[in-house]
């Protein structure tokens, strides 16, 4: 009799089983992600060196504003004559199929036609941003994800901005909306990536999540969020808070995820079990001095330890999609040069090069 009950429950344990496996939350490795040139200073590809590296994924930038600074005509066709699309993301494209890594293009710059003729730093027409989108996914179908606008947390990066107030991250929601729109109607398989804050700024990323709202009060849709978190301390999830509970570093992804989780998990039924993915888009360390975008730095010897902890924090996690470095090169000689690269502007390899290289 009990041979004969565990041969009846054999079956329905192997079923239930193999419905919790394809029930389990996805928990893919963090991508490898990289801010990087096509060609080097010596004239050579990057490829090979993305390809040495291991590199996932290689992220570039376009600016809506030099695209298109008049009007189109048909602003959904990429093939209007007023689109002028850089080669260049064709070349990172090609460049991937051949070394073995991905192309994630940020979409930024508003022409003075789409924000009432002002710089580009201005936020732009809802509505025509989100019929550029289409247009920029139909123009690169070899680009899988698409970032929406960079650090808008910012002054500098998006106007009109008021600190400690909401009205920008209310004006971004319907941006970021009307792209992630147009990009999945015209390419239903691809991934968007908003909100793309930094870890401090004029509005606080715990702000800005809460405060980015459309019109009927849900959350602009997304895929994953973006979040540059730097800091001045070595990643460690374990850590406090930094700052304060409104500041989020790498050591706060899993707080700055909970905020997503209960944001999201009501407003869109694809995240009633699990909240977007973040994508750290940059994350770096000025190694030996200062500079001018950074004041705070460490050795080359621990500008490898960080590389290494990053990846490490991050792969402890199901919720992190990838990170990436900024950048591949240091910078040339000069007063307060940026010195995050893995390698010298001479092509030198850092101990961040190979720690970069092990990550996982």
């Amino acid at each position: 009799m009990f041979t004969a009950t565990v041969r009846r429950l054999t079956p329905l344990l192997a079923a239930l089983a193999a419905l919790l496996v394809v029930q389990a939350p996805a928990s893919a490795a963090p991508l490898k992600s990289i801010w990087g040139p096509l060609t080097l200073p010596d004239g050579q590809s990057a490829g090979p060196t993305y390809k040495t590296l291991g590199v996932d994924d290689v992220q570039t930038a376009v600016t809506w504003n030099t695209i298109a600074p008049k009007r189109p005509a048909r602003p959904r066709d990429p093939n209007d004559s007023a689109y002028h699309w850089p080669a260049s993301v064709d070349r990172y494209i090609e460049q991937g199929r051949q070394f073995g890594y991905t192309v994630t293009v940020m979409l930024t710059g508003s022409p003075s036609w789409a924000n009432g003729g002002r710089d580009p730093v201005y936020a732009p027409n809802a509505r025509d941003f989100g019929d550029f989108a289409f247009a920029a996914a139909k123009r690169y179908p070899g680009v899988k994800r698409w970032m929406i606008w960079g650090e808008p947390t910012r002054r500098t990066q998006f106007k009109p901005e008021i600190p400690r107030h909401p009205s920008a991250a209310r004006r971004y929601a319907r941006i970021l909306d009307a792209a992630y729109g147009g990009i999945h109607r015209a390419a239903r398989n691809d991934i968007v990536i908003g909100g793309m804050s930094f870890t401090a700024g004029d509005i606080r990323p715990r702000e800005w999540i809460k405060w980015m709202r459309l019109p009927n009060g849900k959350p602009p849709r997304l895929d994953w969020y973006g979040h540059n978190p730097f800091s001045t301390r070595i990643p460690d999830l374990g850590n406090e808070p930094f700052g304060n509970n409104n500041n989020y570093d790498f050591s706060d992804l899993d707080t700055m995820y909970a905020q997503l989780r209960q944001t999201y998990r009501r407003a869109y039924p694809q995240f009633r079990r699990r909240g977007p993915r973040i994508w750290v888009s940059e994350f770096t360390i000025q190694a030996d001095h200062g500079s001018q975008d950074f004041n705070f730095y460490v050795s080359q010897r621990d500008q490898g330890r960080w590389i290494a902890a990053a990846f490490r924090e991050a792969g402890k996690t199901n919720y992190v999609a990838g990170v990436g470095w900024l950048g591949l090169l240091d910078e040339p000689v000069a007063p307060f040069n940026r010195t995050t690269g893995l390698l010298t502007y001479t092509l030198q390899r850092k101990p961040a090069f190979f720690a970069y290289q092990r990550a996982k």
